[in-house]
């Protein structure tokens, strides 16, 4: 049984879509141990408490360094014996310590079609301005491997989402979210849970 833990910095929609697909069989050999905020407010942590999973809040402002704020949040992952670390939403960079400890076992959702507007400076709704004001027709999601870059890992899934006339950032995040992440976030780690792929020379293969 894969031991999952579920990042996440606010509502938890995608964490919402893990839970259900885990309840209805569509994820198999996976289980959330805990869901980790930074935020103590984040709607996740109540998604988490409603379906009796533990919740924590591990958050950069209570610690005097970012130093001691990537050790507690190791020792967290460590102590719960975590196999695979999910990115739901988290706007935390990840500390190297943890990307090193956890080396392809950390997976992030994207909300655009890697590479198309990715790297620093794309996250939520910066991500859907940026592709309606470049005026491209089909964006997407992507589930990919963690690695020290940002958003630079293996590529693991993708879906493509149609622009259409009238988009506002907030509908396209919306259908975004809908069509794609809410699909590709639960089978990669159904996927990984059953060790259907692997990584080679920095490439994602099935098995």
């Amino acid at each position: 049984m894969l031991k999952v833990a579920v990042l996440v910095s606010g509502g938890g929609t995608n964490l919402q879509a893990i839970i259900d697909k885990i309840e209805d069989g569509a994820i198999q050999n996976a289980k959330i141990e805990v869901v980790i905020s930074n935020k103590q407010d984040a709607y996740a942590l109540e998604r988490a408490k409603k379906h009796g999973i533990k919740g924590e809040c591990i958050s950069p402002k209570n610690y005097d360094s970012r130093e001691a704020f990537n050790q507690a949040l190791l020792e967290a992952l460590q102590q719960h014996d975590i196999d695979l670390v999910v990115l739901a939403g988290y706007l935390v960079i990840i500390p190297k310590n943890v990307v090193a400890a956890f080396k392809n076992r950390i997976i992030n959702i994207h909300p655009s079609l890697i590479p198309s507007f990715c790297g620093d400076g794309f996250y939520g709704l910066h991500v859907h301005e940026a592709v309606l004001a470049r005026g491209v027709k089909v964006t997407g999601a992507t589930v990919h491997f963690v690695d020290d870059g940002t958003d630079t890992g293996p590529i693991i899934l993708q879906k493509a989402v149609y622009v259409q006339e009238g988009d506002t950032p907030e509908i396209l995040q919306k259908r975004v979210m809908e069509e794609a992440e809410w699909n590709i976030l639960p089978e990669a780690i159904n996927l990984i849970a059953n060790e259907k792929i692997e990584v080679i020379d920095n490439l994602v293969h099935r098995k």
